[in-house]
């Protein structure tokens, strides 16, 4: 039997600010609820029919969005290059994130970490790998999103952040399943996020490539894979569908997820993949990743194409566990840029007197981000709508 995921809606009261403050109610809510198991197809046939039951899809492996580059770990005493928070003007902005609440889905965090100190870190495991770190991933992620200084060593973008969601969605091997990505979606909406950064992906080639191994025909293989893959889209995009539905409620996250590493542009110009699922669901601000070169920025040979914005994701220096810090470059690295200037934005907009939303901070993100700042002849499909900038 096969294990698939089930979503239902939940329909719940929520009285929302406008209510209380006119007395006008609105009618019930709903809130998606995940569930897992193991089905025969029959099954599968008769849950599809049941009115309750909003989709029903096949289970997919998950894995980080691994780092092109590692480089050694260093010592708290070192001092590396910041230089993702000067390119995104963070540096120069007068907002920190104070007040906003961010959810980081990934390998988890080493809470100890001086970076992380004096900060609420709501952790849950969802990878049953256990709470912590012993990858690293997400630490690194949480690192650019929030840390404070470590030392005289600047590490987080907005440092103002007093409270992040660590949803653990990735083992310490770095891999997981896609289920645990969309219960972690729904734990961080019912905990409030008004952020949610994920540096990961749907492994589709690793799914073809581990059927094969257990002896499935290619076409085989890569049938069960499109299937899944497609389900899964469909599923992320109707949990995204729900998650826009509840801003009335103020309880809507944006959503900020990676492109993906797969373009090889040394081997081959034209060698570029199409930004991968979670990232290309609707509604997600997708984070393609940039170097630097003679004073401009230019596409990561690694980057994913079609991304909506582009962040410094190449030789970036963040937390580590273990109290150090480490440099490493990705489209991984890039995504906890936007998200923690995502949060700055958000500051700015609540501070204006404007509630901010997923929708007007998305739009900020977008219509800030400047477009003169790569080397000439740069593709917009390489770059998106341009760098994110703080406000």
């Amino acid at each position: 039997m096969k294990r698939y995921i089930i979503l239902k809606y939940v329909y719940q009261r929520r009285i929302s600010k406008r209510e209380l403050d006119t007395g006008i109610l609105s009618l019930e809510s709903a809130l998606p609820a995940v569930s897992t198991e193991h089905l025969p197809e029959h099954a599968v046939s008769e849950l599809k029919n049941d009115p309750q039951v909003q989709l029903v899809v096949p289970t997919m492996p998950t894995r980080l969005i691994s780092p092109v580059e590692l480089k050694p770990v260093l010592p708290r005493t070192a001092l590396a290059s910041n230089w993702g928070i000067r390119a995104v003007r963070a540096d120069k902005s007068r907002y920190d994130g104070a007040g906003v609440s961010i959810a980081v889905l990934d390998t988890g965090i080493d809470r100890d970490h001086p970076a992380f100190a004096g900060m609420t870190l709501v952790e849950k495991d969802f990878s049953d790998h256990g709470n912590g770190d012993r990858n690293g991933h997400g630490t690194h992620c949480a690192g650019t999103i929030f840390g404070r200084n470590d030392g005289q060593q600047r590490v987080g973008v907005a440092r103002g952040v007093e409270r992040a969601l660590i949803g653990k969605v990735l083992g310490d091997d770095g891999a997981g399943q896609s289920e645990m990505v969309f219960h972690a979606l729904t734990w961080a909406m019912e905990q409030q996020a008004d952020i949610i950064s994920m540096s990961l992906g749907f492994d589709f080639p690793g799914m073809v490539s581990r059927l094969m191994a257990d002896g499935w025909p290619l076409d085989l293989a890569t049938s069960t894979a499109l299937e899944a893959y497609g389900g899964n889209l469909r599923m992320f995009d109707a949990i995204m569908a729900v998650l826009k539905a509840q801003a009335a409620f103020g309880v809507a996250p944006l959503v900020i997820a990676a492109a993906g590493n797969e373009s090889r542009r040394a081997l081959k110009r034209e060698y570029r993949i199409a930004t991968s699922l979670p990232a290309s669901a609707d509604d997600v601000i997708s984070v393609a990743a940039v170097g630097r070169t003679d004073g401009k920025f230019m596409v990561a040979d690694f980057s994913n194409i079609q991304a909506r914005l582009s962040a410094p994701g190449v030789d970036i220096t963040s937390a580590w566990p273990g109290g150090g810090l480490r440099t490493i470059s990705g489209t991984s690295m890039a995504c906890p840029h936007v998200a923690g200037v995502a949060a700055l934005w958000w500051q700015f907009l609540r501070q204006a007197d404007i509630k901010p939303t997923a929708r007007n901070v998305s739009a900020r993100l977008i219509s800030n981000a400047r477009k003169n700042v790569f080397v000439a002849n740069t593709d917009e499909s390489d770059v998106g709508q341009g760098l994110v900038t703080a406000p």
